[in-house]
């Protein structure tokens, strides 16, 4: 018969950010500023012993539906063989069917996806990236959470010098502020400091509007940008197709939309220079995949939105080279450590993951609950 899922344990946890941070969404009254990240884990445990981790994400609402929904579907996983990860991902859908395939349905169906492609890659004994066919075992690497709106441009300076100490390999500041001429001015700022060949990326949090978005890309043509990331809304695919067409600075979004077919739009409009699929957004690896193989069939640069304890296996598995963005807000929930070196991030030697929850996280528990047997 084969191995079979023993037992599923399902986790919410609120972990605390040290500091709270604003982008475009909090400046412009939209959203409060982000002070904890909610995290949905999933533990698969087999009859032959083995044990896969998987996880999914929330800022702000969301996490306690995600908790809802992977209760309700759970069970179906019971019994089943875990190397049948396609057929599985399928009986789970089908199980909320009624409640749609994006959004937080596929989101809490993450956690387990992510847990049986780990289950699947400790089997083999090989890191997930292995397994899934790497093409390089480091990805360039970017740092995000310096280069918020709530720090003074002198911390975002610092803080950026710090990172590229640290052997990261770009900088990412946020912009879309209500005035854009401060933007200009804090983006300036940061490129003169860092200098002119260090890659630099910037980030809108979906501010503008079309005339907006075109003022400000062909403002900082001169600059160098990899990329100007969600200058619009996360789903006028249209709009960022025109962006694209009309700048030479490559257009960057993706991290938002939570079913295949809207990332497909953008792929297919050819609105992005680099798209931004995150995998527990999007619903998992599974789906993950099927995008990743379209981005490239395109010949689309991907650099996958935060979770880099994910994301790091699945850009060294995609065959151009990726970023990754570094955002240590989930670092305190694992034992582990990812290693980065001369401006890229190691992808894990350990199987799978690599991954295993830290004993802090008992601090951040808001509820959990267990199907099967533990033993």
């Amino acid at each position: 018969m084969g191995d079979r899922v023993r037992s599923v344990r399902l986790g919410h946890y609120a972990v605390p950010l040290a500091h709270a941070v604003s982008d475009a969404k909090v400046a412009t009254g939209r959203q409060r500023p982000l002070t904890q990240i909610d995290v949905l884990t999933c533990e698969i445990v087999t009859d032959d012993g083995l044990t896969g981790l998987g996880f999914s994400y929330t800022t702000r609402a969301g996490c306690r539906a995600q908790f809802a929904h992977a209760k309700e579907i759970a069970e179906n996983l019971l019994g089943e063989d875990p190397s049948d990860i396609g057929r599985l991902y399928d009986r789970l859908s089908w199980a909320g069917a009624s409640v749609g395939r994006s959004g937080a349905a596929t989101q809490a169906i993450a956690s387990a996806d992510t847990a049986l492609w780990d289950v699947k890659a400790r089997r083999a004994g090989l890191p997930l990236a292995k397994l899934l066919g790497a093409h390089r075992d480091a990805v360039r690497v970017y740092n995000t959470s310096g280069g918020y709106l709530q720090a003074p441009i002198e911390e975002v300076k610092e803080r950026a010098a710090a990172s590229l100490a640290d052997g990261i390999g770009g900088i990412k500041i946020k912009v879309g502020q209500p005035d854009m001429r401060e933007d200009l001015r804090r983006l300036a700022a940061v490129r003169e400091h860092i200098g002119a060949d260090t890659p630099l990326m910037v980030d809108a949090n979906q501010q503008w509007d079309r005339p907006a978005a075109l003022r400000f890309g062909r403002a900082v043509e001169e600059l160098g940008l990899v990329w100007i990331e969600e200058p619009l809304d996360a789903y006028d695919a249209e709009g960022h197709a025109q962006l694209a067409a009309a700048l030479d600075t490559p257009i960057a979004t993706g991290e938002m939309l939570t079913g295949v077919p809207d990332l497909v739009r953008l792929i297919d409009l050819r609105a992005v220079g680099f798209l931004q699929p995150d995998v527990p957004r999007v619903g998992g690896i599974t789906p993950y995949l099927k995008v990743a193989a379209l981005a490239d069939h395109a010949h689309l640069q991907v650099a996958p939105h935060f979770v880099m304890e994910i994301h790091v296996h699945l850009a060294a598995a995609y065959p151009r080279d990726s970023w990754v963005e570094h955002i240590e807000w989930l670092s305190p929930l694992f034992e582990e450590r990812l290693r980065i070196d001369g401006g890229r991030m190691l992808v894990p030697d350990r199987p799978g993951l690599g991954l295993t929850l830290s004993e802090r996280r008992h601090e951040w528990l808001v509820d959990d609950v267990a199907f099967g047997t533990a033993e």
